[in-house]
């Protein structure tokens, strides 16, 4: 016997990537009569309505003045009449199996209330930046111990999956996405669920392609918001959600002590600069790993302080923020 599924896909500015996405949904080998796919288009001001109106016109598709992806999300999961509900992202190709495979696992774990795969970052193009930032984006120095970005070795319980699989009735114990976090949406989500009792798994053999950021400024401001919305959101679940967040808050803090401390002491500065020569050196050792590519090399060595620091400062943003109490608004960024 077959649910009925839903899935449900925000969208902004997607023209690029909304084919390879869609074709990758309906050549899912999960029987189309019992597919429901929901994409809610975020006010996009290039072709990506258009396309899915010419060439998958079986989509619903759904409109979201606000572009930002909670209220998507919320908007597509009110829509959905499915018993399971797939959160997907546009910048990914999903295998032939993915939602099956989802399914199949729910089925056969009713203690489970999401389940999701593996990111494979792949590069938005082919310059040696872009996959400088894709290598960044799937190592450990880059990420620490994210596992649906570095990879696992056996289906384990995690903190967070992209991309998930919920049992419908999930939103309806513990409620939608919420609406002011512009990032870090999912992991709030994800957060709430276990807040809940509920249960995540990831399934490491299921790999996603993910296409990353094609540009360091953009890769950069993606963490940046990253950092940011990180303190609001351990204050509305009233813990932190996790300490190895807090560890490019930590380096940046660091750095600022650092440059502080060297003023006002100039003569013990090679000592206060240790942990930063370790760190280069670290970031070198993990550059070098790829010095077959030279200029990819090169770039990463840019690469991985542009997303450590950036989420530090963002990190450190957000809690001067929740301390002055001023706004987290700020525009999406695709």
């Amino acid at each position: 016997m077959f649910h009925t599924i839903s899935v449900v896909i925000p969208a902004y500015n997607e023209e690029r990537f909304i084919e390879d996405c869609l074709h990758s949904v309906y050549q899912q080998d999960y029987p189309k009569e019992h597919l429901e796919v929901i994409l809610v288009d975020g006010n996009s001001q290039d072709r990506t309505a258009e396309i899915i109106r010419e060439k998958f016109p079986q989509v619903i598709l759904l409109h979201n003045p606000r572009k930002i992806v909670p209220v998507s999300m919320n908007i597509g999961i009110k829509a959905a009449q499915g018993v399971y509900v797939i959160r997907l992202d546009v910048h990914c190709v999903y295998p032939n199996d993915y939602f099956s495979r989802l399914v199949q696992f729910m089925e056969a774990h009713p203690e489970a209330d999401n389940v999701g795969g593996v990111c494979k970052t792949l590069p938005a193009n082919g310059t040696p930046k872009a996959e400088a930032i894709a290598i960044a984006l799937s190592s450990k120095f880059g990420m620490g111990n994210s596992e649906f970005r570095v990879g696992a070795k056996e289906i384990k319980e995690v903190d967070t999956v992209p991309f998930g699989c919920y049992r419908r009735e999930v939103f309806d114990k513990i409620g939608g996405y919420d609406e002011e976090l512009i990032r870090n949406q999912d992991n709030e989500l994800n957060s709430r669920l276990k807040q809940y009792g509920g249960r995540i798994f990831l399934l490491p053999d299921l790999l996603i392609d993910y296409y990353a950021r094609p540009t360091v400024k953009k890769c950069g401001r993606m963490f940046y918001q990253y950092g940011l919305f990180n303190p609001l959101v351990d204050k509305k679940l009233g813990q932190c959600s996790s300490l190895r967040r807090m560890v490019p808050l930590f380096f940046v803090l660091y750095l600022i002590l650092f440059v502080v401390l060297s003023v006002i002491l100039p003569k013990l500065t090679l000592w206060f600069a240790v942990p930063l020569l370790l760190y280069l050196l670290i970031d070198i050792v993990a550059s070098l790993q790829h010095i077959t590519k030279p200029k990819v090399a090169l770039w990463l060595l840019c690469i991985y302080p542009v997303i450590h620091i950036n989420y530090g400062i963002g990190y450190l943003d957000g809690i001067l923020r929740l301390l002055f109490n001023r706004s987290f608004v700020a525009e999406a960024n695709r």
